[in-house]
Formats: structure tokens, C-alpha cells, sequence
């Protein structure tokens, strides 16, 4: 089974989903990464995710389906999810995409906690 390249943690009241992979393109990877995401909305129920793409160069149309999906997930607990640290190029392609009148976007980390109103446990 493929490593999903996911580094999980929890700051305050909000779960950091750090993507360690530079490319998510390939197929399998993507739903190994898909199947974690989901679990933390699915089977964990949190509620507050930041998902920090810093590392990641290249996205599939599959991967943004993944997102989409995770969206909608969190939308059904009452939750929210903000994507941060996206390379200027993935950023043009999503906005053309017209994917930010669906999904949150922060430019950094500091930025995206605010979004998500981060508390103390």
C-alpha cells in the first residue's frame, strides 16, 4: 500500500494536515490520500481542518475531487476547512477553476488559524 505522505497534527482546536509529497498526481496515491482525509472527517469528526500544501508543486484533477469531496464532508458536521501555502502556479489554476467560490484559501498558516477561529482544547 502506497504512504499517503501526510503529516497529521493538532494545534489548539484544529487539526494541520502538512502534505509532504511535492506531486499528486499519481492515481493510487491520491485515493491512499483521499481514504486518510476522509477519516478525519468521516470517523474522527473534526471539525476545524487546515490543509497546508507548502510542500506540494502538482495536482491532479483527481486530488481536486478529493478536496471537493472533503469540502462537502465537512460541510455535513458543521465544519470548515482552509487551504493554505499554495505554490502561485496551483493558486492561478484553482481561481481559474473558480474553485475559490467553493473552497477557503489562505495565503499562510497564521492567516488560516484566524479563518478557522482556532481556540484552545
Amino acid at each position: 500500500m502506497a504512504e499517503s505522505g501526510l503529516l497529521i497534527s493538532q494545534m489548539y482546536d484544529v487539526t494541520t494536515v502538512n502534505f509532504r509529497h511535492s506531486s499528486l498526481l499519481d492515481g493510487s496515491a491520491v485515493q491512499v490520500v483521499g481514504k486518510e482525509l476522509y477519516v478525519l472527517v468521516d470517523e474522527q469528526a473534526r471539525r476545524k481542518l487546515l490543509l497546508d500544501f507548502s510542500e506540494v508543486r502538482f495536482l491532479s484533477s483527481t486530488m481536486l475531487g478529493v478536496l471537493i469531496e472533503l469540502h462537502k464532508k465537512s460541510q455535513k458536521i458543521k465544519g470548515r476547512m482552509v487551504i493554505c501555502g499554495l505554490k502561485p502556479g496551483l493558486k492561478k489554476v484553482l481561481k481559474i477553476m473558480r474553485l475559490e467560490k467553493v473552497l477557503l484559501f489562505s495565503d499562510d498558516e497564521e492567516k488560516a488559524l484566524r479563518m478557522l477561529e482556532a481556540r484552545p482544547k
